[in-house]
C-alpha cells in the first residue's frame, strides 16, 4: 500500500475536533490548518538539502538548506484549508489551484479551473484536499498535474476510505497518499463516514 496513515496522538486530537458536529467555523478552519503543518514534517521528511556556509553569533558554520522545488496545490475549495500552514514550513514554495466539480458521476469530475506554476516536472507537488472518499476528484486533479510534467505527486488528505484509497492505488500507483486518519466506509451518498461531514461547507460557513 502506497499509503501513510499516521498514528501520533497531536494528530488524532485534531482530528478528534475536526469531527465534532459543534465545532465552530473558525476552530475548525485553524484545526484543519494546524492539521495539515504536523502532517507536512513526515511528507517533506526526504526533500533535498545542500550545504551553506553561514555566521553565527560566534562562528562561521555549515548547515543544510532546502535545495528542492516544493508547489502546493490545494484542490478547490476545501483544499484551501491547509494551504497557509504548509507554505509557512516551505516559504518558497509555489501555490496553483485546480478547480473541479461532481456532477451524476461522482468518479469522473468536471474541471473548471487549473492554473499551474511552470516546471512541474522538476518540483516536489503537494496536492491538499481533507477528503479522500470515491478518489474520483484525487484522480482527476493527478492527471491534470501529469499533463503538465508533474512526477512526483503525494497526495495531503485528513480522513479517507478504504474505497477511495483502493481506487487512487488503482490508478495512480505512483501517487503516495498521506492521511490523518482511514475511516470505514462510503455511506450511499458517498459520504466518508464517520468522516466529519462537508469540509468545505465548515471550512467557510456555507451550510
Amino acid at each position: 500500500m502506497n499509503a501513510v496513515i499516521y498514528d501520533h496522538p497531536l494528530i488524532k486530537n485534531k482530528v478528534a475536533k475536526l469531527r465534532d458536529k459543534n465545532t465552530p467555523m473558525q476552530l475548525f478552519r485553524e484545526t484543519t490548518n494546524e492539521l495539515a503543518g504536523l502532517m507536512c514534517y513526515e511528507v517533506t521528511k526526504d526533500l533535498k538539502t545542500k550545504k551553506q556556509e553561514v555566521e553565527t553569533p560566534l562562528e562561521k558554520t555549515t548547515c543544510d538548506v532546502l535545495d528542492q522545488d516544493v508547489v502546493i496545490v490545494p484542490i478547490l475549495r476545501a483544499g484551501l484549508g491547509m494551504v497557509d500552514a504548509v507554505q509557512m514550513l516551505i516559504p518558497h514554495a509555489r501555490v496553483g489551484h485546480i478547480g473541479l466539480y461532481r456532477g451524476e458521476n461522482v468518479k469522473n469530475p468536471n474541471q473548471y479551473y487549473a492554473k499551474l506554476p511552470n516546471n512541474l516536472e522538476r518540483s516536489l507537488v503537494l496536492l491538499l484536499d481533507p477528503m479522500l472518499a470515491t478518489g474520483g476528484t484525487l484522480k482527476a486533479s493527478v492527471e491534470i498535474l501529469k499533463a503538465r510534467g508533474a512526477k512526483d505527486i503525494r497526495y495531503v488528505g485528513i480522513v479517507g476510505c478504504p474505497e477511495g484509497l483502493a481506487f487512487i492505488e488503482e490508478h495512480c500507483p505512483d501517487v503516495k497518499v498521506y492521511l490523518a486518519s482511514l475511516d470505514e466506509s462510503l455511506n450511499q451518498d458517498k459520504y466518508i463516514v464517520p468522516g466529519l461531514g462537508d469540509a468545505g461547507d465548515r471550512l467557510f460557513g456555507t451550510k
